[in-house]
């Protein structure tokens, strides 16, 4: 048998009775015949709790503090859940990120990893061990701790599975798949039993929080199969892999939906070269994301640029465009935090025209105002007032038909 890397969540390991139950899991796993890798997270609402008590001693700790404070939660969770492998007669061992080999960039907060060491992995494994990894940490070649910011366990399991060359990536989570929108939000919601990378990638992107962005960029970019799936049952859970054949029957796979979104603008830019290079490089060297970017038309010698971040650069990004606005002699800027981010998501799209002009018809006949536009070959995207999101969602559900009339609920 060859290796299996499993990746259990907060939600998971929440609670002593729930860290035996994921020992019993990884225990079964090993009995198998597989060697285990178990990647965990911190416990339940562990991490909000620490990023509340630095809250309480400082307005604005340090994002290289934050990171020593943050990395112990996953530390509590596998040593725990070594003791409970332990008291089950098998060989254990738990490893911090950076015992584990993970090395990253020096971004603190949103760390990337740049490359696993798994020396010391193979030589525990090839001992009969099981090995504990703590997720969502690392360290970089000046062995300052690192994180990788939220969902930063997905990550840390997909890249220590593709440097394992491991046969599967078992993400355990408290859901039991992947499903074509949230099933709280639609609670008969059609499962996907299977997605392609493109897909997934697009849907973590995009809002669905079952998988991080970077986890599944990196199990495409080294072809890992990933296995979504409830940590509470043993049922068959959603394969994420390469699909050969991309025309699909099914034209949208999924409907995905984000709050965590701000709309910057940026007014009266003058219309020469270099100007929006400015903007965009500059935020880009303070580790600000960008998604969805709109210009204007040019009037009068300007136009207006808007763009999309996450809800928690806001106060960085006002700051910066507030500086280079000023610099470029540009009229002034704006931000909106009271807005949505509503996306299709399907590998059907490529050959199947007249998806977008579907959406935007189902959105108006709900009466709902698009703001911004964006599209790719296999997602359309549109930002909307936060009070339509819920509407939207299940106005687009409906649309594309991907309801489970077999289902009457769905846990999650």
């Amino acid at each position: 048998m060859g290796i299996i890397v499993q990746k259990f969540g907060g939600s998971s390991v929440a609670d002593a009775e729930r860290i035996k139950r994921v020992a019993k899991r990884v225990v079964e796993t090993k009995k198998l015949g597989h060697k285990v890798v178990a990647v965990v997270s911190a416990m339940g609402d562990n991490t909000d709790h620490l990023i509340s008590l630095a809250r309480q001693v400082s307005d604005a700790p340090s994002e290289r503090e934050m990171d020593m404070l943050l990395a112990t939660g996953e530390q509590v969770s596998i040593a725990l859940l070594a003791m409970a492998i332990q008291s089950m007669g098998e060989a254990v061992i738990s490893l911090t990120g950076p015992q584990a080999g993970i090395k990253t960039n020096n971004t603190h907060s949103k760390a990337k990893i740049l490359d696993i060491s798994s020396e010391r992995l193979h030589q525990e494994l090839d001992q009969g061990k099981i090995v504990i990894v703590a997720g969502f940490q690392g360290a970089t070649i000046n062995d300052e701790i690192t994180t990788l910011g939220r969902g930063g366990s997905d990550t840390t399991a997909a890249a220590i599975a593709a440097a394992l060359k491991a046969d599967v990536c078992e993400i355990f989570t408290d859901v039991d798949g992947v499903y074509a929108t949230d099933p709280r939000v639609v609670p008969n919601i059609k499962k996907l039993d299977t997605v392609s990378f493109d897909e997934m990638l697009e849907l973590a992107s995009l809002g669905a929080k079952v998988l991080q962005p970077r986890a599944v960029e990196f199990a495409k970019l080294y072809n890992v199969k990933l296995h979504v799936r409830s940590s509470f049952n043993y049922n068959q859970g959603t394969i994420v892999q390469e699909v050969n054949h991309m025309e699909k029957e099914i034209v949208v796979s999924g409907v995905a939906h984000d709050f965590n979104a701000v709309k910057m603008a940026v007014f009266g830019v003058p219309d020469k070269p270099g100007m929006a290079c400015k903007i965009f490089k500059t935020l880009a060297e303070h580790a600000i994301n960008v998604d969805m970017i709109v210009q204007s038309a040019k009037v009068n010698g300007v136009n207006d640029i808007a763009f999309t971040i996450e809800k928690q650069d806001m106060e960085k990004a006002k700051t910066l465009l507030e500086k280079i606005s000023r610099e470029i002699n540009a009229r002034g800027i704006s931000c909106t935090d009271n807005i949505a981010k509503v996306s299709i998501v399907g590998a059907g799209m490529i050959t199947n025209p007249g998806v977008a002009a579907d959406m935007f018809e189902a959105l108006a006949e709900a009466n709902i105002n698009l703001e911004m536009i964006s599209t790719s070959e296999i997602k359309v995207s549109v930002i909307i007032e936060a009070n339509d999101c819920i509407k939207a969602v299940k106005k687009l559900v409906e649309k594309f038909n991907l309801q489970d009339s077999d289902v009457a609920t769905v846990a999650g």
